[in-house]
Formats: structure tokens, sequence, C-alpha cells
């Protein structure tokens, strides 16, 4: 007996209710044998002109419907909230989970089988994928794709990372403000995510690691026809997967968590990944915590991207992409078995993969960098976890011990950090509060603090920053992250004073402010949170209820899932 597709719910009564949804979608042209029960496929699209990175987006989603029809399903886009990265104040952290709000509720009211997650930018992905979790309805992903390398004066920049580089030159009297502005256009040449292996790309990656995307996905710029085929295969795919009742829980296992974790550390990928993944494991109900990441600490970096490397996505695109980087790991026993949207076990994925150029995709046993995954550092300053990027710090970094500079808010950084009396050396350990999920609100990437300007023109280029916040993907620098609780929560991150020392062991995974207990009972007994920046809306809702960034700061009440059917009409 054939199952009654959820849809049916919909558009097979033979009532007053059926006759008001098939009716209203005729007014499109639809004809009637659309309604004769095949699988209704939704195409979750992020477009929008003000998030330039999934501006393809709109001719990705004609794809994907060539294929749905193909195979026998009827294919319905909706919009969905666009999350432009570059564009969003105060930060796009913010409304990550309005979006996943807005995707879930969504693919919940709509009479449809299955979805397409069309998306790119880096919140894009991670909020389709939580709210499309938290339905638990057959989902896969089509991501935007990587912009085209950017070019200028005849060498390859990367974007955000030669903008962090290009933006100290201009600060050390080294590059000239015209040239900083003529490279403007040529980093950005075409639609597409950031080139870099940025949080976006990151992402992309690990989609494809984690068996929610068809193979070659991470890689394949945005603007090359191959991606438009890909869409069209996903949508002839999703409707197979109705078929299979293949869904989010299936795929997003341990294993498959397991399988990003060691995966973003071979592509050097962004530390944003951290609370992404959190999140989504939080909505399936994945026991996934801080410590977990410490099973990708021990992966050698094989990717030779920005902010991590020098090339850049379209490079290792050309070099084999992610398949290349499965099957290295395959190789040494690293690929956990688990489902994927092909309806076969990851390990497929990886299967035949071949690389053409090994200094884009190095060999496990000639990496990059040896053992430089993300390292989760724990101690009075972090009670419940901080992380650093080894692959994008100076080692010598890595283990140091120094005076605090702090920073209370971001306004005092942006005001003081180039007064030429800062109290600080290179050997300064650079502190930011107020920067966390409650504090900014959202979050903001603004972990990676400028070089203060008198240290630029010494020629330091990196110095150990500690913060509540996160940074872009795109960043490099021996930048502490995440520290948890933050400081509008009451952390110990809200207690350190200009003068403090702290100790930094990335080797041991510790992060100590070294002051005496009682001392610290003293300021706390003193300390007070300041006033919120927000009392209204959705910013205050946040503010109320996000986790802190060890659980993925995600909204306390958006946690599981709800895959119940709504029986209620709307007439």
């Amino acid at each position: 007996m054939t199952k009654k597709r959820r849809s049916e719910n919909w558009y097979g009564k033979l009532d007053k209710d059926g006759f008001i949804h098939r009716s209203w979608m005729k007014n499109q042209g639809f004809p009637d044998h659309a309604f004769d029960g095949r699988p209704v496929i939704g195409i979750c699209n992020t477009w929008s002109e003000l998030t330039p990175c999934n501006s393809g987006l709109r001719d990705l989603a004609e794809g994907v419907k060539r294929g749905v029809w193909e195979a026998g399903g009827f294919p319905v886009e909706f919009p969905v909230m666009s999350l432009g990265e570059t564009q969003m104040k105060p930060t796009a952290m913010l409304f990550r989970n309005l979006l996943a709000m807005d995707v879930e509720e969504s693919i919940r009211a709509y009479g449809i089988d299955g979805v397409v997650l069309l998306g790119g930018c880096d919140k894009t992905t991670p909020g389709q994928l939580m709210g499309a979790a938290s339905v638990d309805l057959p989902s896969i992903v089509v991501s935007s794709g990587p912009m085209l390398n950017g070019k200028w004066q005849g060498k390859d920049i990367g974007s955000g990372t030669d903008v962090w580089k290009f933006s100290e030159a201009v600060r050390a009297g080294e590059m000239t403000l015209q040239d900083f502005m003529n490279a403007e256009a040529g980093m950005s040449r075409s639609k597409g995510v950031c080139m870099t292996m940025g949080t976006a790309s990151t992402m992309s990656s690990l989609v494809e690691a984690m068996g929610l995307s068809l193979p070659t996905n991470a890689a394949l710029p945005a603007v090359d026809s191959r991606r438009m085929a890909l869409a069209h295969l996903t949508g002839k795919r999703i409707v197979e997967m109705v078929d299979e009742d293949i869904k989010p829980s299936d795929v997003l296992t341990k294993q498959a968590f397991i399988n990003a974790i060691r995966a973003n550390a071979a592509v050097g990928g962004s530390t944003n990944a951290v609370v992404h993944l959190l999140a989504i494991a939080g909505r399936v109900g994945v026991d996934l915590t801080l410590a977990d990441f410490e099973l990708g600490s021990d992966v050698p970096l094989l990717v030779n991207c920005m902010p991590s490397g020098k090339y850049l996505m379209e490079d290792f695109c050309y070099a084999g992409g992610m398949p290349v980087v499965l099957r290295e790991l395959a190789d040494q026993g690293l690929l956990e078995g688990a489902q994927t949207v092909l309806g076969r076990d990851i390990s497929a994925y990886a299967g035949g993969a071949e690389c053409f150029n090994r200094d884009v995709i190095h060999s496990w046993d000639a990496p990059v960098k040896p053992a430089a995954g993300l390292r989760v550092l724990r101690g009075n300053l972090a009670p419940n976890g901080a992380i650093v990027k080894p692959s994008a710090a100076t080692d010598a970094l890595l283990e140091h011990e120094g005076e605090a500079y702090v920073f209370e808010n971001i306004e005092e950084l942006k005001a003081t950090i180039d007064n030429d009396d800062l109290p600080v050396t290179k050997d300064t350990i650079l502190v930011l509060k107020g920067c966390g999920p409650k504090g900014y609100p959202g979050m903001a990437e603004v972990g990676n603090m400028p070089i203060p300007r008198k240290l630029v023109r010494e020629g330091v280029r990196d110095m150990i920053r500690v913060s509540d916040a996160r940074m872009s993907g795109t960043a490099f620098g021996t930048v502490i992250l995440h520290v948890s609780p933050e400081a509008q929560a009451g952390g110990t991150l809200a207690l350190v004073k200009t003068g403090d020392r702290i100790k930094v062991s990335a080797s041991q995974g510790i992060l100590e402010l070294l002051v005496d207990e009682t001392e610290l009972a003293e300021r706390r007994a003193a300390w007070t949170p300041d006033e919120p920046h927000y009392t209204r809306g959705y910013a205050k809702l946040y503010i109320d209820h996000v986790l802190q960034a060890d659980q993925g700061a995600d909204l306390d009440f958006l946690v599981g899932k709800d895959t119940r059917l709504v029986t209620r009409e709307s007439h």
C-alpha cells in the first residue's frame, strides 16, 4: 500500500478545503495533473540582492525545478529571510535563529513533502539546516558556490583575507588608500560566496562531508555551468528521497558530525563551524559538545587555501574538491560510516576521487601543517570553553603568557586602538568584552581585533587576542574566540582588568586568568551587567533566550524538533 503523502492533506481533499488549496494555486497556470498525488517539493530560496553571496540562487532554483519535474514531482519555490553577511548590522548572526524559525514554520505550514535548501552566505546554510531539521522532512542542500578568484595587479586576491591584510598595510603606510579602493572591484568579480575558505565555503564543505548535498557541491564556482547541472540533479534526487523517506534525522547522526569536525580541520575551516554544528546537533537531538571538536585537533591541514594557505576555492575545485579530502580521511580510517542523501554511505562521496594539484590539496603524509584542527581551551577565564584556530595562528604565540590590555566594549576599541600612546607591546594580550551572544547582541565577527597602529608601524602583524566574539572565517591570527560564559552573562571575562596576566597553552588546552580567586570574588561582587542594547522586538527575544556559544547560540525554546502534522485549516 502506498503511503499517503503529506501534501495530500492540502491538495488531495475533495471538499471545500481542497478546493481552496488547489484553486488558488491554479491561478499560476498549474494544470490538474500537478495535483495528482505526485510529491510536492518546496524550494526554500534565500536569494536577495542584499545578500550578494546568494544572488545566483534565482537561476539555480530554475535548475532544481527542471530536475523535480523530470522526476515526476511538483516544484514550488518560496522565499525566506536572507542574511547578507556583508550588509547586515549589527551582525547577521543575530538573525540566524530568526531565519531558522522562518524556515521551520514555512516548511511546517505549507503542503510540501520534501525541501531543497538554496543558501550559501555564512548564516543562511546553518539557519536553513536548523529549521529543516526541526521539521524533519526529506531535505537536501544546493549551495550558492564561491566567486571566481579575485584578481588585482596581476595576482590572485581573496575575499576577506586580503581585505584584512590590505587594511593593515594602509594603516602601516605600506599601501596607498587609492590602491586599497582600486582592489574592491577586482576582489568580487562574480556572483557567489567568499572564494577563500571562509565560513560560507566551510559550511558548504561540511554539508558535503556530512552527506547533505550531492558530491562536488562545496567547490564548484557559482558561475560554473556544472553548478546548474548539480541543481538539476538535486531536484531529481529530492523526489527520490521523498519516496525513500530519507530525512535529516537519518543523515545528521553523531558519525556525520564527527566527519564534519575532521573535515573542518583538514580544509582549514572556519571557527564559526563550531557554533553552527552545535546548533544543528541540538535540533536533531545529537549529543554534540565542545569537547567533541578535539576529535579534529590532530588532523593535519590538507587544503592550501586562504586564510590558512595561499590558494582559493576555484583552485580547490579544479584540484578535485571535497571528494579528495574525504578520500584522504577515508584512507586513514577517519571517515565514519554514515547515511547520506544519496541513500548510500558517505564513503561513496570519496570513491574514485583523484587529486589534480597536490600543491592545493596535500596528501596526508605531506600536509600543509600537522595537527592543525581547532583547539578547545578551558580554564578559569573560560570555564565552558573557548576556541583557537592553530592553522591560521602564529605558532610561537600558541604558548604564551602576558599582560592583558582590556577594551570594555567595541566602541572603546575603535576609539583608542590607533592611539600612539596605547600602553601595549607585541607581547600584550588584547582582551575585548561585551561581544558575545547577549552582549553585542548576536556575537559579532570582531574577535580578530586590529593590531594597534603603533605596533603595525613596527612591523607587528599578529598578537594574542581574547574575546567572547567570533571572527570571520576569512580572518587569521592568534585569536581566541567564543569565551564562554560571555562577559554580559557574568563570565570571568567580565572581571579582567588591564595589567592582569593571562596564560595561553594550545597544546595543553589552557586559558587561565592568573588572578587570585579572592580578588576575583571581590570583583564579581562589584560587577553589574550592562544595560541591554535592545528592549523590544526580535532582538529582545534573542537576548532573553539565546544560549551561550558552547551550546551553539540557538534560542533555548527552539532546541529539538516538532514533526507533528498541522491539522487545523485556515477556513
